[in-house]
């Protein structure tokens, strides 16, 4: 039986760029697959810089699944952004340069991370292993901006199981890729959800080139989503009681 490392990560205010948008920059509602590889880089110290640390976060190698924890909240602040590239002074209180902009932020946000290797030999899941153990970071943790500061907990390494797909509908704990549904039966919409689904990035190549996009269905209050899936889903039966179930974004 495989094991998976889970750990929650919260932050009073969270922003995930969507890269389309120009003058008002907008949030991703949720945190993108690519915004999260950045965060467990962060954790064991990978350099962002050098972006070869994105082929440890491969949709083959790393598999990665995200539950939300709180209900997904928005706020609009003004922040003023000074021009550091023509500014000439010694301080920065001398830059008078300045162009204030509206940027859309998520409020008290919180998240549960699931990472799963195939190969637990992998230096990459021996190192979260170890960092979450010891609430360790090797660079701070943030939620899309550095500013951004994030905490986390480690929840524990759990051993799951990897089903294949069911013939009948189950609940999903996880946010969830649309193309793992089935297309004829799909969603049982329940009256009490607040459904929503958007087109995300969720790998990067070396060159920092998104190659691979999807569309993620997830409720807005973090509720489990009744569906009938054509992919295989994993269940994690937790030591004190209770499980959940989830699906990889790949």
């Amino acid at each position: 039986m495989d094991k998976m490392l889970v750990f929650d990560v919260w932050g009073d205010y969270a922003h995930f760029r969507r890269f389309y948008t120009t003058t008002s920059p907008l949030s991703f509602p949720i945190p993108p697959r690519t915004a999260l590889c950045g965060l467990i880089g962060a954790i064991i110290g990978l350099e962002k810089e050098d972006n070869d640390y994105l082929n440890y976060f491969s949709t083959e190698s790393a598999h990665i699944a995200l539950k939300l924890l709180n209900p997904i909240k928005k706020a609009i602040i003004a922040e003023n952004l000074i021009d550091t590239k023509t500014a000439r002074g010694p301080g920065m209180n001398l830059i008078t340069n300045r162009t204030q902009i509206r940027f859309e932020f998520l409020k008290d946000q919180k998240y549960r991370i699931y990472f799963y290797c195939t190969n637990k030999e992998d230096i990459v899941y021996q190192k979260l292993k170890l960092n979450l153990q010891h609430h360790k970071t090797v660079y701070t943790p943030c939620l899309g901006l550095s500013e951004n500061i994030a905490n986390y907990k480690f929840i524990g390494e759990f051993k799951i199981n990897i089903l294949s797909r069911e013939e009948d509908y189950i609940y999903i704990d996880s946010v969830l890729p649309l193309q793992k549904i089935s297309t004829t039966e799909g969603i049982i919409f329940e009256s009490e959800g607040e459904y929503f689904s958007i087109r995300m990035p969720v790998e990067l190549n070396t060159e920092r080139i998104v190659t691979k996009y999807r569309d993620i269905i997830f409720d807005r209050n973090g509720k489990p989503i009744k569906v009938k899936l054509i992919e295989s889903f994993t269940n994690i039966i937790y030591p004190e009681g209770g499980s959940e179930s989830i699906v990889f974004i790949e």
